[in-house]
């Protein structure tokens, strides 16, 4: 209430973007702290139904499922909400810092095994470890339209290593960021 009192507009204006960047963080924190208090129950469901379900509503991703895992082919036990929360939060990754993603899965011996590749310009190779600190961005301005506050990717991985699995990434030879999360079945 105070900032909207405050006479000169460029200091209002950053005062309420400094207060939009804490609420961003505090909600991200309370998700990152509800999901270890309050486990969402595992379900059996069909990886692949998941996968069509996360792409849904987004226009710049292409989906690709091997054949032989349509149709409840990729049966698995996991925590339906989270996993999906984890790969959507890859595909937002993938379509705001390299405009597309391209979506893949397969089953690699006793893993499945999902794709998202970009066309950005991927991370600095020091980095691709780090960018899943809590609170770690890449980009270290406070511009909201340029990135969140560091926790998505560090909740991504908690969950798919939750699940017994993990998430990789890697830069790709042609261009672009390669996301693998791996998961048991």
């Amino acid at each position: 209430l105070r900032a909207e009192f405050i006479e000169d507009p460029e200091q209002r204006d950053k005062m309420l973007r400094d207060l939009d960047e804490m609420e961003t963080m505090i909600k991200s924190t309370l998700a990152l702290s509800r999901e270890d208090a309050n486990p969402e129950p595992r379900a059996h469901f069909d990886l692949g139904d998941l996968l069509m379900d996360a792409v849904d509503g987004f226009d710049a991703v292409a989906l690709d499922i091997d054949p032989r895992l349509a149709g409840q082919q990729a049966p698995i036990e996991a925590q339906p909400i989270a996993l999906k929360r984890a790969v959507v939060n890859l595909i937002e990754n993938a379509i705001v810092y390299g405009k597309s993603a391209e979506v893949s899965l397969r089953r690699e011996g006793k893993e499945y095994r999902i794709t998202i590749d970009d066309h950005g310009p991927g991370i600095p190779e020091a980095e691709l470890d780090r960018v899943f600190r809590p609170f770690f961005r890449l980009e270290a301005s406070r511009n909201r339209e340029s990135g969140g506050a560091g926790l998505g990717l560090a909740i991504a991985r908690s969950v798919v290593r939750a699940h017994g699995g993990d998430i990789v990434l890697k830069n790709r030879p042609e261009g672009g960021l390669r996301a693998i999360v791996s998961l048991p079945h």
